[in-house]
C-alpha cells in the first residue's frame, strides 16, 4: 500500500479486498451514506471523509496523513490480510459463494461507546429505521462538523446523555429502547461497565461486562465485541442469522444455541468474519427471509 498526500485528500495505491458497499452496507455501521458519484460520507471518532475507489487505488477527503496513522488505518482494518481470511473460510464450499459475493468486507474498528448505543438502538428494528434515530441524537445533542458544504453530527460522549430523561429523549423515537441507552449512558459514565477495557478482556469476561447493560443480551454485545472489540472468535447470532444457517447448514429447525455452537466450532476465530460474509450474501439474495 502507497500513500500520498495531495491537498485534503490521501490517495492510497495498491488497495486490496476493500470494496465500499460490501463494507458500509453489511449490517455493521450506520453512519455512512452513498453519493451520487459511488463515493461514501461518514463520521467516525468526531470526523467527516469521503472515500471513493477507483480500481485499486483508495481516495480519502478531508484527511491528513496523521489522522490516516492514528484513526483510519486501523478502523478500516488495513492492515489485515483479508486474502488469507477469505481463503481459509472458502474451503466451505457454501462460505465460498457468500466470500465471492461481498469479496471486499472489511469490519470495520468503530469507537465502542457509538457501537454500543447503536447496536442498543438495533434491537428488533429495520435499518434505516436505526439510521433515523441515531442521527436525531446527533443533531441534538452531538457537535456540528461542516464537510463539503453540508453540516454533519459527532456522535455525543457519554457526558452529553448523562441525567437525560425519557422525556428527554422522546423526540428521537426509539421507543421501549430510550431506557436501555439511559442505562448504557449510566453504567458508562459511572464505571459500572468497563467499556475501555474490552479490548483486554477475554471473550467471554467481555461479553459478561457488556451484558451488565439492560438490553444487551448475546447478540448486541456479540456484535459491539465483533465491531469495536477486535473479537473476531464471536458470531453475533439473531432470528434472521439462525435461517440463514439453518437454511445452508442444517436439515431442520435449530435453536440459537445450536447455532453459535455450530459456528464455534466450524469457524473458530474467523467465526465473525463468517457471519459478516453469510449475512450480507444472504440479506441481498433473499435467502432466510
Amino acid at each position: 500500500m502507497k500513500i500520498f498526500q495531495s491537498h485534503n485528500e490521501l490517495v492510497l495505491e495498491d488497495i486490496k479486498d476493500f470494496n465500499l458497499q460490501h463494507t458500509f452496507e453489511c449490517g455493521q455501521c450506520f453512519r455512512w451514506e452513498r453519493e451520487e458519484d459511488g463515493s461514501y460520507t461518514g463520521i467516525a471518532y468526531g470526523k467527516v471523509v469521503n472515500l471513493k475507489i477507483n480500481r485499486d487505488t483508495l481516495f480519502i477527503k478531508n484527511t491528513n496523513i496523521d489522522d490516516f496513522n492514528n484513526i483510519w488505518r486501523t478502523y478500516f482494518d488495513l492492515d489485515r490480510d483479508y486474502s488469507t481470511i477469505k481463503n481459509r473460510l472458502s474451503k466451505d464450499i457454501i462460505l465460498k459463494q457468500a466470500v465471492e459475493f461481498g469479496w471486499g468486507i472489511r469490519i470495520l474498528n468503530q469507537e465502542i461507546w457509538e457501537c454500543l448505543i447503536s447496536f442498543i438502538i438495533s434491537s428488533n428494528n429495520t435499518i434505516p429505521r436505526i439510521k433515523k434515530i441515531i442521527n436525531n441524537i446527533c443533531e441534538k445533542y452531538g457537535q456540528p462538523i461542516w464537510f463539503g458544504g453540508k453540516v454533519y453530527y459527532s456522535f455525543p460522549r457519554p457526558q452529553d446523555l448523562y441525567n437525560k430523561t425519557l422525556k428527554d429523549l422522546a423526540f428521537c423515537r426509539s421507543g421501549y429502547r430510550a431506557k436501555y441507552i439511559l442505562d448504557g449512558v449510566q453504567a458508562t459514565v459511572e464505571k459500572q461497565v468497563r467499556l475501555n477495557s474490552i479490548k483486554a478482556l477475554d471473550t467471554l469476561q467481555a461479553r459478561k461486562e457488556l451484558m451488565k447493560i439492560k438490553g444487551v443480551g448475546p447478540k448486541v454485545a456479540d456484535c459491539v465485541l465483533l465491531f469495536s472489540g477486535q473479537k473476531y472468535d464471536v458470531f453475533p447470532t439473531d432470528v434472521w442469522i439462525k435461517r440463514i444457517i439453518e437454511y445452508f447448514y442444517f436439515d431442520g429447525k435449530a435453536s440459537i444455541q445450536d447455532v453459535r455452537k455450530f459456528a464455534h466450532e466450524k469457524y473458530g476465530e474467523l467465526a465473525g468474519f463468517a457471519q459478516q460474509y453469510l449475512f450480507y450474501y444472504a440479506r441481498e439474495m433473499k435467502i432466510g427471509k
